[in-house]
């Protein structure tokens, strides 16, 4: 009976061993599938969160920190320009044509430009290449009010212009007159005027370089201007070039740029020679300059006919200092063989190698004055005194 017993819990335990046999692998298998699906959720969370809400319902605008003073550098900027963008001008030029169909006269725009006001007498000064071509002139202040303009006087040498507008019962700021013989490379600089139309516009740089030369709308010459890096564009010219202290030392007439556009090469024809222009033409329309009484070949000619270097006088004015000096021009003799004029290779102390150089110097006298003409006749080298004559 025991036995029986005994072997039937024996048997029992045997079977349940057998059926627990499996557990094992089978938690195994199911803790695999938890980790795995763990991982999968940190991966998600981690890797794809839950997208931010778009709005705040609790945003506020940000404080606003009180900036403090100005620096000095950029007071002393905002004042100078405070004070001159007020003699500041915006010039559009249009040109008159007249219908083929109905021979109405149409205006048609030109172009625009920058101008400062010279005066209280409304005298305005601008490039001449600004004014070039046109008919009618418009020119609107710094308070934006427009007004008709008339052509006083140009000087295509110098590529000066000064327009005139009816002043009265107008509140005019001119210009403030600075110096340009004392100027140095890198002092600051202030360019104001209206590139690409957006007038009032100011830019900064600094002095870049001196004595440069720049050629005209004549083919002559300009020397002794102004380089700046100061941004200059289409619409400056005509426009101030002011020191730091904002007086006027020279306007802005060119850039030098392949694109049309500023390349940090910016020119000015300086005050000094303004400050000399600029009377005659509010008192005559034009310049009186002096000069000698002579036409004279072009530089190419010169070097391609003599293979040197000066000025050859082509012909010799009547009755003018040239003539009276005994200077000759080109001329065939009573053989029909070419007798070539005297050739100019120096006034007083100064070489004359070009057209340029003889221009420059006569540039810088007065009617009345006298100077030494060096000269070459015939292979001998000459000298005559002449009286400069002014020459219109």
């Amino acid at each position: 009976m025991n036995e029986t017993s005994s072997s039937h819990e024996n048997h029992s335990g045997e079977r349940s061993s057998r059926r627990d046999a499996p557990s094992g692998p089978l938690v195994n298998g199911w803790l695999v599938i938890a980790l795995l699906i763990c991982g999968a959720v940190f991966i998600v969370r981690e890797f794809y969160p839950n997208p931010l809400p778009l709005f705040d319902a609790d945003a506020e605008a940000l404080p606003i920190i009180p900036r403090g003073d100005l620096a000095a550098d950029e007071q002393t900027t905002i004042e100078i320009f405070n004070d001159a963008s007020r003699a500041v001008v915006h010039i559009m030029t249009a040109g008159l044509a007249q219908n083929q169909y109905n021979f109405n006269i149409l205006e048609t725009p030109k172009g625009s430009g920058t101008g400062f006001i010279w005066d209280k007498n409304g005298y305005i000064v601008t490039n001449y290449h600004v004014i070039l071509g046109a008919d009618r002139f418009r020119v609107t202040l710094s308070d934006n009010t427009t007004h008709n303009a008339v052509l006083v006087g140009g000087e295509p040498s110098h590529d000066i212009a000064v327009l005139r507008i009816d002043y009265r019962r107008l509140d005019l700021h001119s210009i403030k007159l600075g110096e340009s013989s004392s100027l140095q490379v890198g002092q600051k600089v202030f360019a104001i005027g209206s590139p690409f139309g957006l007038d009032q516009t100011l830019t900064t740089g600094v002095i870049s370089g001196l004595g440069r030369e720049i050629q005209a709308t004549n083919g002559r010459v300009i020397r002794d201007v102004i380089q700046t890096d100061a941004a200059i564009n289409p619409g400056n010219s005509g426009g101030p070039l002011l020191d730091s202290a904002g007086l006027l030392i020279g306007v802005n007439t060119a850039i030098y740029s392949p694109s049309g556009t500023n390349a940090g090469i910016g020119f000015a024809v300086p005050a000094d020679i303004l400050n000399r222009i600029v009377p005659q033409l509010i008192q005559n329309g034009k310049v009186s300059r002096p000069g000698l009484g002579v036409f004279i070949f072009d530089d190419a000619t010169v070097r391609r006919r003599l293979q040197r270097t000066g000025v050859l006088i082509r012909d010799v004015a009547p009755n003018s200092a040239a003539s009276e000096a005994g200077l000759r021009g080109t001329n065939y003799d009573e053989e029909g063989e070419l007798v070539l004029g005297d050739l100019i290779v120096a006034v007083d102390d100064t070489p004359i190698k070009s057209q340029a150089d003889l221009f420059a110097v006569l540039d810088k006298k007065e009617v009345g004055d006298t100077v030494t003409i060096h000269f070459i006749r015939d292979e001998e080298e000459m000298q005559k005194t002449i009286e400069l004559r002014l020459i219109e």
